[in-house]
């Protein structure tokens, strides 16, 4: 699966990111990577609504200048996406501890701030916070800020993960809806192969037994 099929699910983009790997197994390192180069962040970054085209446009200059950066941009994110993961575990009551993790995100994030402004924005609002300045850290910066946005607001009654155990794909979303009955990342993907299975199950059963 190419970034651009990857599907934009979590209701946030912090959850998105954290998202760009599957299967989501706790404690897992074997998932399959869909950020693996810096053209497959950028790709992904845009259509996430990280940064707009001309964003990208500077951020994929600064790279190919020094082409470190972008291998940097790649690992930064890895790390910021995995914090955010192993934070969110933690809310979920499925790890005891995210110290390790919201350290490595406090670092990131202090680090994002040095490089972020305040500039005149519009009638909804005012002064905003104008977050990765700095072409060749914009990625990074702007994902690490996301993500202690997501962990500083989230409303935890509707933060869910698909169903490993009833073969969905453990990624994180949020569930907007009115009753709070979103089960599945998407009905049409995991949800679908759910029920999928269900039935081949239960003709199995039934040819069995005939």
């Amino acid at each position: 699966m190419a970034p651009s099929d990857i599907r934009m699910v979590g209701g946030h983009l912090a959850l998105d990111l954290v998202n760009t790997v599957e299967p989501r197994v706790p404690g897992a390192t074997d998932f399959r990577e869909h950020l693996r180069t810096p053209d497959d962040l950028l790709d992904w970054g845009q259509r996430a609504g990280l940064l707009d085209a001309r964003e990208a446009v500077a951020v994929r200059g600064a790279w190919a200048s020094s082409p470190a950066t972008g291998d940097q941009a790649v690992r930064a994110t890895h790390e910021v996406r995995e914090a955010t993961y192993g934070a969110l575990l933690a809310v979920l009551g499925l790890a005891a501890d995210a110290t390790p993790q919201l350290d490595a995100l406090s670092l990131r994030w202090a680090a994002a701030t040095t490089r972020s402004a305040l500039v005149l924005g519009g009638p909804r609002e005012p002064v905003r916070l104008d977050v990765g300045t700095t072409p060749a850290m914009l990625v990074q910066d702007r994902l690490a800020t996301a993500a202690v946005d997501l962990l500083r607001t989230v409303d935890t009654r509707q933060l869910r993960a698909c169903p490993l155990e009833k073969g969905g794909c453990g990624w994180l979303f949020l569930d907007q809806s009115r009753n709070r009955s979103r089960r599945w990342c998407a009905m049409e993907d995991c949800g679908t192969h759910a029920k999928a299975r269900r039935l081949t199950a239960r003709r199995r059963v039934a040819h069995a037994t005939s």
